[in-house]
């Protein structure tokens, strides 16, 4: 009798063995079949500092963890993040901190390349970001922004963009549909009133003053390279952009400078008005120490953590200035 039970007890086991995998099987099967929802697995590593940028500086594939279509957003973070990098800068050279940081965090992470100009001289060419902002937000972000929503089935998206990545969107928030697309707007050394850094603001007037400076506005988009001036205080575009209802009120806006920006000079240009969507931050006013420049905002720890509370505000972590953001 001890025998048939020594027996009989593994087939009850082996018969409940198969099942779990029966079980989980099936369940494996099922959800194969269903999106991805953002979640804060797996984990991505996450690099500080400016030399992975560096790295991948004529990189135009997609950044880390970012443009993954089968993405669905999570109840958490319900629109995907739109990553909108500067001038001369891939998407892969801007977003190498950023984009997984955000992916372990639980968002959806999409990323572009534009501005690239066909028709233009060699080598401005082969340089991202160059063709006029008009353009690259109407002919380029749009679509892009239309192809996230329909993907993900979402309402509106988060823009993150850093220097002419701040500028750019705006246009097409205020010419192309978007105040009705975007619900944040996140500014990582922006361009509002734009730069004056070696004298152009200055060379703008006189030109102006001269009777050419709209004349080589219209050259410079016509030849390729019409977001340097653009993005110069006192272009027509900033001019356009800046008027009326600049900053719509269904935008939740946040501006992140550095006091250390050589770029947009002076970095105070970066502010948006005094309102109650509008979130104006200097990173050393909190955090002294926090020693980088115009290019290391895209990956600098501090910002970081900025950017972080600012797509998700009501779970806002307060700033360490020698730490590092929180990772999922």
């Amino acid at each position: 009798m001890s025998s048939l039970v020594r027996i009989a007890c593994p087939r009850r086991r082996l018969g409940s063995l198969k099942r779990l995998v029966l079980a989980a099987t099936l369940a494996g099967l099922a959800a194969a079949g269903t999106p991805a929802t953002a979640q804060a697995a797996p984990q991505y590593p996450v690099p500080y500092g400016l030399i992975d940028g560096i790295a991948h500086f004529v990189d135009r594939s997609s950044p880390p963890a970012a443009n993954d279509w089968s993405c669905r957003p999570s109840a958490e973070h319900p629109e995907p993040v739109v990553l909108v990098h500067g001038l001369t800068a891939t998407m892969a050279a801007n977003w190498q901190t950023i984009s997984p940081l955000l992916a372990n965090n639980g968002y959806c992470v999409f990323a572009l390349n534009y501005g690239f100009d066909p028709a233009a001289p060699v080598p401005l060419n082969l340089i991202p970001a160059t063709k006029s902002m008009r353009e690259s937000s109407i002919n380029e972000l749009a679509p892009f922004v239309d192809r996230v929503l329909a993907a993900t089935g979402a309402q509106k998206v988060d823009i993150v963009g850093h220097s002419e990545g701040t500028v750019m969107p705006r246009w097409y928030i205020k010419h192309g549909g978007g105040a009705a697309k975007v619900a944040k707007s996140v500014n990582l050394t922006p361009l509002n009133n734009g730069t004056q850094a070696g004298g152009q603001g200055l060379i703008a007037l006189a030109l102006d003053a001269l009777g050419v400076w709209d004349d080589l506005q219209l050259r410079a988009e016509a030849y390729g390279f019409g977001a340097s001036l653009q993005m110069t205080t006192g272009s027509d575009y900033l001019e356009d952009v800046n008027s009326g209802d600049a900053y719509p009120a269904g935008i939740d806006y946040t501006f992140i400078m550095t006091r250390w920006d050589q770029v947009v000079v002076p970095h105070t240009s970066g502010m948006g008005p005094i309102a109650p969507n509008v979130t104006n931050i200097v990173v050393q006013d909190q955090c002294p120490l926090a020693l980088f420049e115009h290019a290391g905002a895209a990956g600098d720890a501090v910002v970081a953590q900025h950017i972080l509370n600012a797509l998700d505000p009501a779970n806002r972590v307060p700033m360490n200035c020698f730490g590092r953001p929180r990772n999922g």
